[in-house]
C-alpha cells in the first residue's frame, strides 16, 4: 500500500502486514507512521490525504478553541491506540484557511476521516480517545 511520508511527503509502498511495525520512509528515514498526530497545512493536505492508503483522521482546530484544548491530549492518545491501522493529523484551521474552507469547516474541533482521499464521515465537538477510535471504526 502506499503510505505519504509526514515528514518530506514522499510517497513509499509498504506491504500490509509491515504497517504495525514502525516502517522508515525511502528518503528521509523517520518513521511512516509515528504515534502522534502529525501537523499538515494548506501546501501538503490533499497530497497527503489523497495519496495515502491508509485512512487519514485529521482533527481541524484551533488553539484559541477551549474543546480543542481539551480534546488534544485524547487525539494524541488517540494516534497511539491507530498506530499502524491509521494516520492521524492536525490542521490548524486559522492558519490554513484553504484547507478549511474547502472541507467546509464550521465549528471547531471538527474531525474528517479520509479513504484514499474521500471524505467518509465527519464529527463536530470534542470527544475522549476510545471514542474516537470507536466512532472511526478502524
Amino acid at each position: 500500500m502506499h503510505v505519504v511520508c509526514p515528514h518530506c511527503f514522499s510517497i513509499n509502498r509498504v506491504p500490509p502486514e509491515r504497517a504495525q511495525q514502525h516502517p522508515q520512509c525511502g528518503s528521509c528515514h523517520r518513521e511512516l507512521l509515528p504515534a502522534a498526530p502529525v501537523d499538515l497545512g494548506d501546501a501538503e493536505f490533499e497530497r497527503f490525504v489523497s495519496r495515502s492508503e491508509l485512512p487519514v483522521l485529521v482533527d481541524f482546530w484551533a488553539p484559541w478553541c477551549g474543546p480543542c484544548r481539551m480534546m488534544a491530549p485524547q487525539f494524541e492518545q488517540a494516534a497511539q491506540l491507530l498506530q499502524g491501522r491509521a494516520v492521524l493529523a492536525k490542521v490548524h484551521s486559522d492558519d490554513n484557511p484553504q484547507t478549511s474552507v474547502r472541507h467546509r469547516i464550521r465549528s471547531i474541533p471538527t474531525m474528517l476521516l479520509f479513504q484514499a482521499g474521500h471524505e467518509l464521515r465527519r464529527h463536530s465537538g470534542a470527544m475522549p480517545a476510545r471514542e474516537i477510535v470507536r466512532w472511526a471504526g478502524l
